[in-house]
């Protein structure tokens, strides 16, 4: 039997969402996808359920260059509050260890926080999406089942200190992809000589995208009201996701060779290997990888649903 085809329009472009708490990514993404009635829809690096902010959703063609941004860097705000260490390092978690909260001021804080930055090596938490056999860790987790964990190289930019309580710190973090700010809060709380745990969480930036762009789930909907055609308005462009990817136009005969997943010979030879691919009427075509000597090999051409 032939498979049957998906529901859902071709539609292509990013929708830059305000992800709320308490939710998973995966359910704001099918619910996008609903609203859209798309025929695919990916995001590009899941937030915790506690977490708030920017969470770019590619629909259709767009899931070509989720990947990309899935390993842009990240911006995040957190509030780590000390004194009780959970489970899961938030506090969706359980309450497994309690503690003493000790003096500390701005200027203790101030004289830690460099310690942090720069790369490093992080163990991923028990609490994570990432697999082990197959199964998601925090899966095992919840059945009391702790696995060893290999260790990743990361990198902490910066950290600003925003405020301060008796019992809590709030920072600015941005980092490299693969960072559990869980993890970091965990560690500088330890540094603090106490435990501590997350108890807000937002990202507010990812890759090229701000809070400042993300739409709630609740204005899309309000949107979804006026019809498909206002909720496309709302669609950011996908060559946009990448605007450090230099531009290359492909003649019409280039277009066809790319199409078929063969190589072209440009002119103009690019210092980056990754470019992005335009027709000659700038109509985004997907990514390519140069060669030094002008060579263009298709990585991620977009399907022609006009054809």
């Amino acid at each position: 039997m032939g498979r049957r085809n998906k529901k859902g329009r071709n539609i292509t472009g990013i929708v830059i969402i305000d992800k709320p708490t308490g939710r998973s990514s995966n359910h704001v993404l099918q619910q996008v996808k609903r609203l859209f009635d798309a025929k695919k829809a990916g995001h590009t690096g899941a937030l915790d359920p506690l977490a708030t902010g920017v969470l770019p959703i590619c629909l259709g063609e767009a899931t070509k260059v989720s990947s990309y941004l899935l390993d842009a860097n990240k911006a995040y705000h957190v509030t780590c509050k000390l004194g009780v260490v959970t489970d899961s390092g938030d506090s969706d978690g359980e309450i497994v260890a309690t503690s003493d909260i000790p003096e500390f001021n701005e200027q203790t804080l101030l004289e830690l926080l460099p310690r942090f930055t720069g790369e490093q090596d992080q163990v991923p938490p028990m609490f994570s999406a990432l697999k082990y056999n197959g199964q998601p860790l925090y899966k095992l987790a919840r059945q009391g089942i702790e696995v060893e964990r290999k260790s990743r190289r990361i990198t902490i930019y910066d950290i600003q200190l925003l405020s301060i309580t008796e019992d809590s710190f709030t920072l600015a973090v941005r980092c490299s992809k693969g960072t559990y700010i869980r993890t970091l809060v965990e560690d500088i709380s330890h540094a603090l000589g106490s435990g501590g745990h997350v108890v807000m969480l937002r990202r507010v930036a990812a890759a090229r995208y701000t809070q400042q762009q993300a739409i709630s789930i609740e204005h899309l909907e309000k949107i979804a009201e006026k019809g498909l055609d206002a909720l496309d308005a709302e669609l950011l462009p996908t060559e946009d996701a990448l605007p450090d990817w230099p531009e290359v136009i492909a003649t019409d005969e280039m277009v066809t060779a790319l199409r078929f997943g063969q190589t072209i010979k440009v002119e103009q030879v690019y210092s980056s290997a990754n470019v992005r691919l335009f027709d000659m009427e700038k109509v985004f075509l997907g990514l390519g990888e140069m060669s030094e000597q002008g060579i263009v090999a298709p990585k991620r051409v977009f399907v022609d649903h006009n054809q």
